[in-house]
C-alpha cells in the first residue's frame, strides 16, 4: 500500500465518518427529521417505525451526534492533506485509534441499550473506515 493510497483512503474515511452528520442535523427538525429517524430506525433493525424522534431529547442529541461526527469527518480529511505529508504514520494511528475507539463505545453502548444490532453494522462501517489504513504504508 502506498502512502497515496492511504491519503486517498482517509478522505474516503472522512466521508463515511462525516456522512452521518448530516443526516442527524436534519434530525433536529420536525420538517426534516424522516432520514435521521429512518437510519436510527435502520441500525435498531428491524425497521418498525420504533424510532420516532418525536422528543425534544432526541433532537437534541441527534444535534450533538451530527456536529461531533461532521466535525470528526472534516478533521479526518484535513489529516489527509499537510499534516499526513508531515508524518504518515502518526496520522494513520491517530485515525486507527478514533475509530477503535468509537467502535468499542459505540457497539459496547448499543449491546447495553438493547439495540445489539447495531453493533455488527458497525463492524461493516469500521471495515470500510479502516479499509487498507490498517496497515502501514511504503513510502
Amino acid at each position: 500500500m502506498t502512502q497515496d493510497f492511504h491519503k486517498f483512503w482517509l478522505k474516503v474515511t472522512a466521508i463515511v465518518v462525516g456522512s452521518f452528520g448530516p443526516v442527524f442535523f436534519l434530525g433536529t427538525m420536525e420538517a426534516t427529521l424522516e432520514p435521521a429517524r429512518w437510519s436510527l430506525d435502520l441500525l435498531a433493525w428491524p425497521v418498525d417505525g420504533a424510532q420516532t424522534f418525536a422528543s425534544g431529547d432526541t433532537r437534541f442529541l441527534s444535534a450533538l451526534t451530527g456536529g461531533f461526527l461532521f466535525g470528526w469527518g472534516v478533521m479526518i480529511w484535513c489529516l489527509s492533506g499537510t499534516v499526513y505529508d508531515a508524518a504518515p504514520e502518526a496520522v494513520r494511528k491517530v485515525v486507527l485509534t478514533g475509530l477503535l475507539a468509537w467502535f468499542v463505545l459505540d457497539s459496547a453502548g448499543s449491546i447495553a441499550s438493547g439495540n445489539a444490532i447495531n453493533a455488527l453494522f458497525n463492524v461493516i462501517v469500521l471495515l470500510i473506515a479502516v479499509g487498507p489504513l490498517w496497515r502501514p504504508a511504503k513510502a
